[in-house]
């Protein structure tokens, strides 16, 4: 159950000036090379980075010497679950020639008797077993037949079962009574990326600890330090993309970099590293999400065919772009997200800028664009045809207001259209009909505001000392004509309040006194003063009080409602009807209005047509 390939080579002098790190030794001779990936693997728990808290915990549980009979270990790929399985195993067995240490111990500072065999996967009393090659009842049985024996050499006898949600159920449960009651000389440490796939009867039987992602920065850190090592000058722009295309794995960075050392053939160069991973300029790819931001659609097809041409994959373009909108995003949360050294310098002053200028809403847009876009490029039989669609998309939206910036602009604009407001007003000596298009704009925006019973009065405007028109000021007159201000103003919630919360009690004009309902917001008083002050022009007195009021126009309309439904069942002729269908009701009572005003049909005559068929 050992690898199949030729074992890690040790110094000589295992115990000399490093003494203790094993994963950090060089090649035996030149001429075996070693990946980097395995030349670096951590020997010790001090080796480990970014798996604090597993070893703060096994630090405790042996020092305290409440040791578990079983681990497992779960995390993405390449964060070190075999290797610190390994190191567990390790530290179990770790002994001194003299015998100075007599228990187990996270603090290995030279190599034990065991510690070679045990990192080299050969120690006797260490088993390995790749759970995906060994999946049956049989290899469990084999473990369950030899658990029973104790060590040969070392104090515990030590099963590592790499992938372990690859067993089989009846393999799984040939092993739960051996995992609960194990004998004191074995122990289990299990590893697996799929921790849902194994049986909760075996997760209860163990203590888990998940091996976190590696940040980006330790990430940089590590592979620095182990550049410097192998003598390599590599650019700190360089190390921040390899950090970041690893995705928190130790083992996919480590192999990154000797691809990236290969590749460069001496300094490795952030273009060189970006060429190999098929990726785009990150400058170029600010340079199409600023054309995209402000609609230059010329632009960005430009950048973005520049880039195709140069080899870029329209996918992975898509990809970055929305990688550097998501950047943009969290900087704009939390703005200490940009002081991070994974990326560039150039992109984190250009990104804080964007964060800056560019409203949450837009940048979750063109988030949600670009991530259904990059499926529909995955998909095409033109990837960058499609591509270039998506980038039509973006930046055509780009430049279009929300629904609340619409109605904002409309409000400014006294109910003109955003698209009118734009655009120069013709002069009024130049004879011209509307544009139909900024009229049905401002009708599509405001639906309502010609339906509404009740207008407001304005009255003429002010004049400041500068000969300036200020804004006219409104006269409300009846607590209905607030209603429909409220209405006009697109303020539904307001309109709302007024309709349902507010019992009006008297009113004039800038004072309105109202009896408030149980569910009227704390705030909706203020909220009514201030809004009435921005929509009038002046100030209003909005005040509360003890005397019950009128009831609220909801309740009124209730009322009315249920008075015309109660005077539609009293019509003889619904009466009849009734009697006719059993179990029927009146729901609604609608106005009926006729086809044309000048028609000579009586209401109703035209109500005997319907009832004689006619």
């Amino acid at each position: 159950m050992t690898d199949a390939g030729h074992p890690p080579m040790l110094p000589d002098d295992a115990a000399g000036e490093t003494g203790l790190d094993l994963g950090v030794m060089p090649a035996a001779s030149s001429a075996q090379y070693r990946v980097l990936a395995r030349k670096y693997r951590p020997a010790s728990f001090d080796d480990l980075i970014g798996q604090e808290a597993l070893v703060r915990t096994v630090s405790n549980a042996f020092e305290t010497g409440r040791i578990p009979q079983a681990w497992i270990l779960t995390g993405v790929r390449g964060v070190g679950k075999t290797t610190t399985a390994r190191i567990l195993a390790r530290a179990l067995n770790y002994e001194l020639a003299d015998g100075s240490v007599q228990g187990p111990t996270i603090r290995m500072p030279q190599l034990g008797v065991h510690c070679r065999a045990i990192m080299e996967s050969r120690h006797i009393d260490v088993l390995e077993m790749d759970a995906a090659s060994h999946t049956g009842v049989d290899d469990v049985r084999q473990i369950n037949d030899g658990v029973r024996y104790a060590p040969s050499s070392a104090r515990y006898k030590v099963y590592i079962i790499d992938e372990v949600h690859m067993l089989s159920t009846p393999a799984f449960n040939a092993f739960l009574k051996t995992l609960e009651e194990p004998p004191e000389h074995a122990k289990f440490v299990f590893a697996t990326t799929e921790i849902r796939k194994v049986p909760v009867t075996v997760l209860s039987r163990c203590q888990r600890f998940d091996l976190r992602r590696v940040e980006a920065e330790v990430l940089m850190a590590h592979l620095a330090s182990i550049a410097a090592k192998e003598n390599v000058e590599v650019e700190p722009e360089a190390l921040g993309i390899v950090a970041r295309a690893a995705e928190g794995s130790v083992r996919d960075s480590l192999s990154l970099l000797d691809q990236a050392i290969a590749h460069a053939a001496g300094v490795v160069r952030a273009d060189a590293v970006r060429q190999m991973l098929g990726l785009a300029d990150r400058t170029r790819i600010i340079d199409l999400f600023e054309a995209l931001a402000r609609g230059d659609i010329a632009s960005a097809f430009g950048e973005f065919r520049s880039q195709y041409e140069t080899g870029a994959d329209p996918v992975v373009v898509l990809s970055d772009l929305a990688e550097f909108v998501n950047f943009v995003t969290r900087i704009k949360i939390v703005p200490a997200i940009a002081d991070n050294v994974a990326f560039g310098e150039t992109e984190r002053l250009r990104a804080r800028d964007f964060a800056v200028k560019l409203s949450m809403r837009v940048l979750s847009r063109m988030w949600q664009m670009l991530l259904k876009g990059i499926t529909e490029v995955q998909g095409a039989t033109r990837p960058a045809a499609a591509a270039e669609m998506v980038l039509v998309r973006i930046a055509y939206v780009a430049d279009l207001p929300t629904p609340d910036e619409a109605i904002r602009l409309l409000d400014r604009n006294g109910g003109e259209s955003p698209v009118a407001a734009n655009n120069a007003a013709p002069p009024r000596s130049t004879p011209g009909p509307v544009s139909s298009v900024q009229s049905s704009a401002a009708r599509s925006l405001s639906p309502r505001a010609a339906a509404q019973p009740a207008h407001p009065q304005a009255v003429a405007p002010s004049v400041d000392t500068a000969g300036a028109s200020a804004t006219p000021a409104v006269r409300i007159e009846s607590f209905t004509e607030l209603v429909a201000l409220a209405g006009e103003k697109r303020d539904l919630i307001i309109k709302a309040a007024l309709e349902a919360d507010m019992r009006l009690v008297r009113m004039e004009d800038g004072r309105l006194e109202v009896a408030l309902e149980r569910s009227a917001a704390r705030t909706l008083v203020n909220d009514l003063a201030r809004k009435l002050e921005q929509w009038t022009g002046r100030r209003w007195t909005v005040i509360v009080s003890n005397e019950p009021g009128q009831p609220t126009l909801r309740s009124q309309a209730l009322l009315q409602k249920s008075e015309r439904e109660r005077a539609a069942e009293a019509d003889p002729r619904v009466q009849d009807v009734l009697a006719r269908f059993p179990g029927a009701k009146v729901v609604e009572v609608r106005k009926f209005a006729l086809s044309s005003p000048d028609s000579d049909t009586a209401p109703d005559e035209l109500a005997d047509d319907l009832d004689s068929g006619d």
